[in-house]
Formats: structure tokens, sequence, C-alpha cells
């Protein structure tokens, strides 16, 4: 039984884990692309910041990931958005993704937000 415990120590290790991070250390090659894709995007003409991390903090409600949610409502703030925005980013979800995935995302909106 040591053995199940120890492996469980490690998943709730790993699961503490910011997991860019870890797809980081894992996949550092991946990961290299992966940021340059990103990079791409971000560099395309037609949106400014704030309306992109907003989209972001749709799109993630939407894929019901609140850690992602979190981090964009952080990035949304610094490109200028008001608390509103950003709630309302992840309200807009309502009608299209029901209220579960705006209820799991709400908290880590207001969560982001108010990071200092």
């Amino acid at each position: 039984m040591t053995n199940g415990i120890n492996r469980s120590k490690v998943v709730l290790q790993l699961m503490d884990k910011n997991p860019m991070q870890l797809f980081k250390e894992e996949f550092p090659e991946l990961a290299d692309r992966f940021d340059q894709l990103v990079e791409a995007q971000r560099q395309l003409d037609g949106l400014e910041k704030k309306t992109k991390q907003l989209i972001n903090i749709a799109i993630q409600t939407a894929n019901r990931n609140p850690r992602g949610v979190m981090f964009h409502a952080m990035m949304a703030k610094t490109a200028g958005a008001s608390r509103k925005e950003v709630l309302g980013a992840v309200a807009m979800n309502l009608h299209l993704s029901g209220l579960a995935a705006v209820l799991e995302s709400l908290p880590a909106a207001v969560e982001g937000y108010d990071k200092k």
C-alpha cells in the first residue's frame, strides 16, 4: 500500500503544478513551437490586445477551463479591460455553453482580475 500512497502524493503534486510549466518541462521543443504559434497569433492585425483577451476568456469559459480564464483575466486587465468587461466575457457563454461553464469560470475570472 505504500507504493499507492507515494503515487498518490506524486499525482497530487503534479496536479498542483502549473500545467503550462509542466508541459514546458515534459515537452520543451513542442512547448517552444506552441509559444511561437501563440506569438504569431498575438501579432495578427485587426483586434486590439484587450479585445483578444476578452475573446480568450470567452473561449476558455466555453472550454470549461477556469485556470485559462484566470490567466486571461489577468492579461485582459493589464490590457485595459474593466472588471465588468472581464466578467461579461464569461457571462456571454450562458446561452452557448450553459450555466455550469459560467459558474465554473466566474470565480476564476474574479480571482484573475483581482490579482495584483
